[in-house]
Parts: structure tokens; sequence; C-alpha cells
């Protein structure tokens, strides 16, 4: 099978083969692109994740860190939604506001998963559109009763669109399964930030309002003893 050939088996489809190498060729783009993306930014939130773990206010730090690495990275709009937040009400306040913050980051997530999904259902019905007309050609040899040969090859050859789009479907499924689990990943990364910053911010202040307490308890203490 030379070149030439498939050039041939590409023009008895109708050109529908051709149509096929660019739905390929945009379904890698996009796996390729989202695979590096959502890779990236889990290892970043896990590291982000961690480091929160172990301080109280530790998210401050954690942002300017990761901020020259990762400066895309969709956890730092949650960070930086509490320090806009800090000081501006309680924990219903501060949970708008993170919750704000990660609606506007999701779509970003899955952003171009449309098309790979797209491309999954396509592909099979173009291979199929290719096989059809393949076959049209095929049969018009039929008035020469000496052609059964041709119209079986003609045939096997139609087949190939049909082979061709399954391929591509079956890449194109396994690819879109494997990143819509990285999207659930990210998100549950998203949300799992949300609620460890808004129960360090809760528990800084149940401090607060412990040191005011003692600090009021001890002022009434010495005007007591001032006036005795």
């Amino acid at each position: 099978m030379n070149f030439q050939h498939l050039v041939d088996l590409a023009n008895g489809s109708g050109g529908t083969i051709y149509g096929m190498l660019v739905v390929m060729l945009v379904a890698i783009t996009v796996i390729i692109e989202r695979s590096r993306f959502l890779s990236n930014m889990t290892r970043a939130g896990a590291q982000l994740i961690r480091v929160l773990q172990g301080s109280v206010d530790g998210h401050h730090e954690a942002m300017q860190s990761l901020r020259q690495g990762h400066p895309n990275l969709p956890h730092l709009a949650l960070l930086r939604a509490a320090q806009q937040a800090e000081g501006a009400g309680g924990r219903n306040t501060l949970d708008g506001h993170l919750e704000e913050a990660l609606m506007h980051e999701v779509p970003r997530l899955d952003r171009s998963l449309w098309m790979l999904d797209t491309i999954v259902t396509l592909a099979p019905l173009m291979g199929l559109l290719g096989t059809i007309i393949g076959m049209f050609n095929a049969f018009r040899v039929l008035s020469d009763q000496s052609a059964a040969v041709e119209v079986t090859g003609g045939i096997a050859e139609a087949l190939v669109a049909t082979g061709m789009g399954l391929l591509i479907a079956m890449i194109g499924l396994v690819f879109l399964n494997f990143l819509n689990n990285r999207v659930r990943l990210l998100v549950h990364q998203l949300e799992t930030l949300k609620v460890m910053i808004i129960n360090r911010a809760d528990l800084g202040r149940k401090v607060t309002d412990r040191v005011g307490e003692r600090m009021a308890a001890a002022q009434r203490d010495g005007s007591n003893q001032a006036e005795h």
C-alpha cells in the first residue's frame, strides 16, 4: 500500500477521510493541551493543599510562592477571594465570596472538552458516510459481468473509512473519560480548599475572640482592684 493508493482511498470516500484526518488532528490537539494543563494544575493544587494543612495563615505564603510558577492556577482565585473578604463579614460572607470565585474558575477546567465529546460521536458517522460513498462507487461496475472481484475489492476499501472513524472515536473516548476524571479531581480540590479556608478563618476568629475576652477580663479585674 503506497501513498497513491491511500490518496485513491480518500478520494473514493468522497473526501470524508480527509475530513476525518482534520478531526483527528483537532482531537490530538485538545488531548495534549488539556492533559498538560489539568496535570499541572492538579499537582500544584495538591502542593497548595499540603501547605495549608500545616498552617492557619499559610495560604498567604503559599499564594506568593505558587504565583510565580503557576499564575493560572485556579486555586489562587479562591485565596485571592479569601483575602478580599477578610474582615468583611462572618462565615457566610466568606463562603459566598469563595463560592463565587469557584464558579468562575470551573468553566476553565473543562474548556474544549466539548470538542472531544463531539468528535467521539462524529467520527464514526463520518466513517459510515465515507463507506456508503465508497460502496456506491464499487457497485457502479456491476454492469460488467466480470467485475465481481473489482466489486469485492471496492467494498473492502470502502470499509477503511468506517474502521478509521471507529478508531478515532475509541481513542477519543478513552482520553475524554481520562480528562473528565481530571476535571472532577480538580473540582474536588477546589471544594476542599474552600472548606479549609473557611475552617481556618473561623479558627482565627475564635482565637481573636478569646484573646479579646481575656483582655477585657484583665481590664475589669484591674478596674475592680483600683476601686478597692
